[in-house]
């Protein structure tokens, strides 16, 4: 008698059911608190808890956090790509966002720019199509394939040729950041359909074992590269690193020309096929 204690409130009910009832849950709590913690957050993960329950999705649309995603020239990005005339202050930094990341063509839809959902990091692609290639009119030696595997649905087939010689350039207000630029090929004649990969070794393809491929390209800042690879990997898409560069100016547009060229004219080469340039942040650089 009196050496037991009882667990029970006066009323009779159970104190640790009722802290279990009042434990507040995450949707319960200040939305400027939910995004402070979203602010940390990758933003398709910021996306995906934005689904789970209304305090999150309104969280997430603060300002502050998408701000931070943003590249440091944004506002010249999204006057340029996507709102043009519109006043940026009628849009919260979310759509901003949301529109930088769906890609946008331009130069006659030679050339297609967008950023990196997860990274924030600015990519480009240019078509073959907004590129010089000597002789790409005559049939004689290249052709012009309609096919699934480019974002541009088609590519430039050589079928073959004893000077290669292809050029361009691009004047774009890149984020400042380094950079990886890289030309899209393929030993082989590509197929139609989505398949990226060739069946079969096609003897069409020759001459590329026999001297290398000079890469080169320079920037409107004053750097340069040139490399040179041999071309021997057939049968699939391949991103040949040219090399990186770094931008610093966040106003200035920056001009950069770009070339790929085997110009020995001691032997024919054919059975290439050529895509795109590609330039992205270096974190991206990885994969197709």
């Amino acid at each position: 008698m009196g050496s037991g204690f009882s667990t029970a409130d006066e009323d009779g009910s159970d104190p640790a059911k009722n802290s279990r009832k009042r434990l507040p849950g995450l949707g319960e709590l200040p939305e400027n608190c939910l995004a402070m913690v979203l602010a940390y957050l990758d933003p398709p993960d910021i996306c995906n808890l934005a689904r789970t329950n209304r305090a999150f999705y309104h969280a997430s649309s603060a300002d502050f956090i998408w701000e931070s995603k943003l590249p440091e020239n944004y506002r010249i990005l999204a006057r340029k790509l996507v709102l043009y005339d519109g006043n940026l202050a009628c849009f919260g930094k979310k759509d901003i966002y949301a529109g930088l990341c769906s890609p946008v063509r331009f130069s006659s839809g030679t050339k297609e720019v967008w950023i990196e959902k997860e990274s924030g990091g600015m990519c480009m692609l240019v078509s073959w199509k907004g590129m010089k290639i000597t002789g790409i009119d005559d049939r004689r030696y290249w052709s012009h394939i309609p096919t699934l595997q480019s974002r541009f649905y088609s590519i430039a087939y050589l079928k073959q040729i004893w000077w290669l010689e292809v050029e361009g350039d691009i004047e774009f207000e890149f984020p400042p950041g380094s950079y990886s630029l890289f030309f899209s090929l393929q030993l082989g004649k590509p197929s139609k359909g989505q398949n990226r990969q060739c069946s079969s070794i096609t003897p069409q393809v020759y001459g590329w074992n026999i001297k290398p491929v000079r890469f080169q390209f320079s920037v409107s800042n004053g750097q340069h590269v040139t490399s040179e690879k041999f071309l021997n990997e057939q049968g699939k898409w391949l991103r040949y690193h040219v090399g990186d560069f770094l931008i610093e100016d966040l106003c200035k547009p920056t001009k950069i020309k770009f070339s790929m060229t085997q110009i020995d004219c001691t032997h024919q080469k054919g059975g290439l096929a050529l895509d795109s340039l590609f330039i992205c942040r270096n974190q991206l650089a990885s994969g197709r």
